[in-house]
């Protein structure tokens, strides 16, 4: 067997991960996540973001909202580091993708964001919810 990845939804595919583990040859690798962030979290994480890049200079820089999220994820302490790019002028940043954050990742990452914002006196606005 490749890679494959299963959500467990239902017991169905809690059934076949089962399977999967009983059949699977000596030294296979077997990961356990939590579940991925969720379209809310994505949307206030960006809301916070871009309250970051409209109400603070960063080392007399005005920083985007997608800067801004490669420097709070660096705060995570999570493995990030930079490589210089090809043309030799610049930095890379090397590290996680905030997409494959679990939601317990992602709250910890908008809980820093916040503690960052507040900080610097930042005032963060949430984003509309949708009327249900």
């Amino acid at each position: 067997m490749g890679r494959a990845l299963l959500v467990l939804w239902n017991d169905d595919t809690r059934a076949k991960a089962i399977d999967w583990i009983r059949r699977a040859p000596k030294e296979t690798r077997v990961t356990f996540q939590g579940p991925k962030r969720t379209l809310p979290q994505n949307d206030r994480m960006w809301a916070q973001l871009t309250d970051l890049s409209e109400q603070l200079l960063w080392h007399g820089q005005r920083l985007s909202p997608e800067d801004w999220k490669q420097v709070m994820m660096s705060g995570l302490n999570q493995e990030m580091r930079l490589v210089p790019n090809i043309g030799g002028n610049g930095f890379v940043p090397l590290g996680r993708s905030s997409s494959k954050l679990s939601v317990a990742e992602m709250t910890e990452l908008m809980d820093l964001i916040e503690a960052f914002g507040a900080q610097h006196g930042v005032k963060f606005y949430e984003p509309e919810k949708a009327d249900a």
